[in-house]
């Protein structure tokens, strides 16, 4: 781990810290069984703002080969409602940008070809960069062509030598993961046709304020982004947002458009209606982002006081979702097995592993409905419509659903 002390986007001082969750372990460095008697890493999970440029980023910052490796245990085809998203996204950009057969899409950060799959079924040739070797191979199995990559400007320079630049770059939630954003961001336009698109997707700051997402904050996210911060990078990369667009995945996420700054695209006028909504809402002044962390603390003192009060009433625990945003909160709470007897996940990677920090253990959805228990807490909170459909069976014994964020909220 390294301590930075200047803003990783334009190098100003950085001075005013956003949130502060003490120390975590990293969040999806799930422990087997056989290593349960071994003691794991805790880093300082602490989040700054810049008062340049209004970049949210971490301030410890473990190295990107901690988190992407071959035991990765994060597949995105695991909930059928990001699936519904990406096939729908592909469905949508292919008449938009009028991609057929000459045509070549790149995705960053492909995962297990979620996406990308959609694009070969309609028969577009396409690539996938992925650092995680398991899920690039998971890819591949489904038939999507995948590299094991980190991306940058140099790997940038040899994927357009290799195989020509992008008529589309994409990259859904992988701009937050990259501790070197100029590099990550200076790429693009190296593998970029003249008239080529970029699309990303990720997360909006405004959001994760307004609803009090700050268990988002882990070791793997190192910024957290507002347009606001993102508009003088792609600026220094020579690229032009002419579009975007409000998603409700992930709590509430933007899609920006970008191209070459002097390609064809007209503008929508929508980015300068984000940047005007994001001044309105304060993420162009400090006092914003200081009263930010006094809200995450009472978060934490009211999942405490429900889950004490529930244990004490003889209740038992269970959780729903072997998530990274669960590990933050769990171990920014101290919320261990003297609360929660396990959490279930449908990810047969992490089943039979335990959490970090916490060490509780990671079973199958099935383990819920043989157990009984009285209330089952969603920790990915952003697809818990998702979740009450798929267990909507504990009603059938009286167990309630509890949601932590924005605030504890009890479902039946």
């Amino acid at each position: 781990m390294t301590h930075t002390s200047t803003c990783r986007a334009c190098g100003a001082p950085l001075e005013h810290v956003f949130a502060d969750l003490g120390l975590s372990p990293v969040s999806n460095a799930f422990v087997k069984r056989e290593d349960a008697a071994r003691g794991e890493m805790f880093y300082p999970l602490r989040a700054m703002v810049c008062d340049r440029c209004w970049l949210v980023q971490l301030a410890e910052v473990t190295h990107a080969e901690t988190h992407f490796h071959d035991d990765y245990v994060y597949f995105s085809s695991f909930s059928s409602s990001w699936l519904d998203h990406a096939r729908r996204y592909v469905e949508a950009m292919i008449p938009r940008f009028g991609l057929g057969a000459a045509s070549r899409v790149i995705e960053i950060a492909s995962n297990d070809g979620y996406l990308l799959q959609y694009f070969v079924k309609a028969g577009i040739p396409c690539l996938g960069v992925e650092p995680s070797a398991n899920t690039a191979a998971a890819a591949r199995r489904i038939g999507v062509a995948s590299c094991e990559l980190f991306f940058g400007r140099d790997s940038a320079r040899l994927l357009a030598e290799d195989g020509g630049p992008a008529d589309l770059l994409l990259g859904n939630n992988v701009l937050a993961h990259v501790p070197d954003i100029n590099d990550f961001v200076g790429g693009m336009p190296l593998l970029l046709k003249p008239e080529g698109v970029v699309t990303l997707e990720f997360p909006h700051l405004l959001n994760l304020m307004r609803h009090n997402q700050f268990d988002t904050l882990y070791h793997e996210h190192y910024s957290y982004l507002s347009l606001t911060a993102l508009q003088p990078i792609f600026q220094r990369a020579g690229l032009r947002v002419f579009d975007v667009e409000h998603l409700t995945t992930h709590g509430g996420s933007l899609r920006l458009y970008a191209c070459h700054r002097h390609a064809a695209h007209a503008d929508s006028g929508a980015a300068a209606a984000c940047l005007a909504q994001e001044e309105a809402a304060g993420l162009t002044r400090m006092q914003t982002y200081a009263a930010f962390g006094e809200r995450v603390r009472e978060t934490k003192r009211a999942l405490l006081e429900f889950l004490v009060a529930a244990r004490r009433d003889g209740k038992r625990i269970a959780a729903y979702g072997a998530a990274a945003k669960g590990n933050t909160l769990l171990n920014y709470c101290g919320a261990g097995t003297d609360f929660i007897d396990y959490v279930v996940d449908r990810n047969p990677v992490k089943q039979g592993r335990l959490l970090p920090g916490t060490r509780i253990p990671v079973l199958a959805p099935d383990a819920v409905f043989n157990d009984r228990p009285d209330y089952l807490l969603i920790l990915p909170w952003n697809i818990k419509d998702e979740v009450m459909q798929q267990m909507a069976g504990i009603r059938e014994w009286g167990g309630k659903f509890v949601v932590p964020i924005p605030m504890v909220e009890v479902m039946k």
